[in-house]
């Protein structure tokens, strides 16, 4: 006698169920061992590479203005001129410069209003110069410049401090980073006598900045 056999309409479904929860599994695992194999070869670049990170240089500052509208509202008029150079020492990747925001400062307070660089792209060791105009109408400013000043006036020098903002991406080949933030640091020494009343008063030397991301 034979034996016969019969499967319901219920457990052929839950076969089939079976079979497409396999293929998904297997579709899953397939994109994701090729989307960490992606990702491992590009932090395995990134780690070859591993750039270095942009040098500035203040080559001049000069002081247009720097006065106060009286003394006794410490309010600052001001126009100062920065002259940069910006280098890229990596040789094998570029870098987009996304945002830059340049302001001056003097003794920690800000005494310009930030101005705003185009953006650019900086190719392998490439070296751009940048200049930048700065003015500040009616800046409020501590109680103590006006005597700070007079101070480094009497001194002969006044130590101004030039402060950059902004944003960059690196490109290594095709491929583009996401945006890191980097901060500039400079400072130039700037000739301030009491017989300088002839501006613009000129930094005396170029400084090398630091750079922070």
């Amino acid at each position: 006698m034979s034996q016969i056999s019969i499967t319901s309409p219920k457990h052929c479904a839950k076969k089939g169920g079976v079979n497409i929860n396999n293929r998904h599994k297997k579709l899953f695992f397939t994109f994701s061992t090729f989307f960490s194999g992606l990702l491992l070869i590009i932090f395995l670049v990134w780690l070859i590479l591993h750039p270095e990170k942009p040098e500035f240089s203040l080559t001049e500052a000069d002081i247009y203005s720097l006065n106060l509208t009286s003394s006794s509202t410490h309010l600052l008029n001001s126009s100062i001129q920065l002259t940069l150079f910006s280098k890229n020492p990596n040789k094998k990747v570029g870098i987009y410069y996304d945002k830059l925001l340049v302001y001056a400062a003097y003794r920690g307070q800000q005494i310009t209003s930030e101005a705003s660089l185009p953006p650019f792209y900086q190719s392998h060791e490439e070296i751009n110069l940048l200049t930048a105009f700065l003015q500040g109408t009616e800046l409020p400013v501590a109680q103590s410049f006006g005597y700070q000043i007079g101070r480094d006036r009497s001194a002969g020098k006044v130590i101004i401090g030039m402060k950059m903002d902004g944003k960059l991406r690196w490109k290594i080949g095709t491929w583009v980073s996401g945006a890191y933030r980097f901060n500039v640091n400079c400072l130039a020494i700037v000739a301030f006598g009491v017989n300088m009343t002839t501006p613009p008063l000129a930094s005396i030397q170029g400084t090398r900045c630091s750079t922070t991301i």
